[in-house]
């Protein structure tokens, strides 16, 4: 698994929305914004002291990485008040608790004029605003996003490490089928339990406070909170058709034809899957080979 693709970065304030429509959203590339936060209020506003005294009473649903699941759309596995979240993940130490998918504009639209929509991702689903927190070492599974929408997400506390892949591996990185994961760990790859990695390629960078992500329809992501963080993630509809309608499809048929074959058949229903995505890995590795060895025929 070769991580030593380079991604853009850019300066936020110098890149203008039809530049970025042009060469990362239509083109799905995918872009570092540094300085991205600070163009809101937000930017300056947000810390946790700042949003304790907001919503520290408030009880959040919070999801516990200890838990493991077969499927591509959990619940909280419990809740507690912001505050006490806050300080748990705020110690130099490492937690298995995570706040993921929080609607905070719907729960508390004042917050929307710290960070309003940004002008890149206006559109369809661009109220759609959901935050993100972790703690140190806390790590959010290799996926991509189910709805298949490009995400713009701005790390507006603590930094980031991020591994990227992009989608056309999605056999070589074992995708499980009917799902938005998969059967890999980007973080310790094993390469003899899952050799298809060796034709893998993607990105490793570290987000710093206050830069933007900008991830493509299907980008798979691998993130890892280095301390107490936050992160605010918009989204754009998919521009393909294809995206449009998988993205559908994975939202409801899919994703309930899932859940319904986990309920009935348990942990048979993911073996079988587990099955499904080596043999689609093993399948590419066949093909990958056999016109590598054409080439070399060709060649000679």
């Amino acid at each position: 698994m070769n991580l030593n693709l380079q991604i853009d970065h850019l300066e936020a304030k110098d890149l203008s929305l039809e530049e970025f429509r042009k060469s990362y959203l239509l083109a799905s590339r995918p872009l570092v914004l540094h300085n991205f936060a600070s163009l809101f209020p937000a930017g300056h506003l947000w810390t946790f002291e700042y949003l304790n005294q907001k919503i520290g009473d408030y009880k959040i649903g919070v999801f516990d990485n200890s838990v493991k699941t077969n499927t591509a759309y959990v619940q909280p596995h419990f809740k507690m008040p912001f505050s006490q979240f806050t300080e748990i993940i705020q110690r130099d130490e490492e937690t298995p608790y995570r706040i993921f998918l929080f609607n905070l504009f719907k729960e508390f639209p004042e917050f929307r004029k710290d960070f309003p929509t940004p002008d890149f991702v206006k559109g369809a689903l661009g109220n759609l605003g959901f935050a993100f927190f972790g703690g140190k070492n806390t790590k959010v599974r290799f996926h991509y996003d189910i709805d298949c929408s490009s995400v713009l997400m701005t790390q507006i506390i603590g930094r980031k490490r991020v591994i990227l892949i992009p989608p056309l591996y999605n056999s070589l990185i074992y995708k499980v089928p009917w799902s938005s994961f998969s059967l890999i760990d980007p973080d310790v790859p094993d390469l003899e339990k899952f050799p298809a990695l060796r034709y893998v390629y993607g990105y490793d960078f570290i987000l710093q406070p206050g830069d933007a992500l900008f991830m493509p329809s299907r980008f798979w992501h691998f993130n890892t909170y280095l301390e107490g963080g936050m992160a605010v993630s918009y989204r754009a509809l998919a521009t393909t058709t294809a995206d449009i309608y998988n993205g559908f499809m994975n939202t409801t048929l899919r994703l309930v034809a899932d859940k319904t074959m986990n309920r009935l058949m348990g942990d048979r229903w993911m073996e079988r899957k587990k099955n499904i995505a080596i043999q689609n890995a093993n399948e590419m590795m066949d093909q990958i080979n056999k016109e590598q060895k054409n080439r070399m025929i060709l060649n000679y």
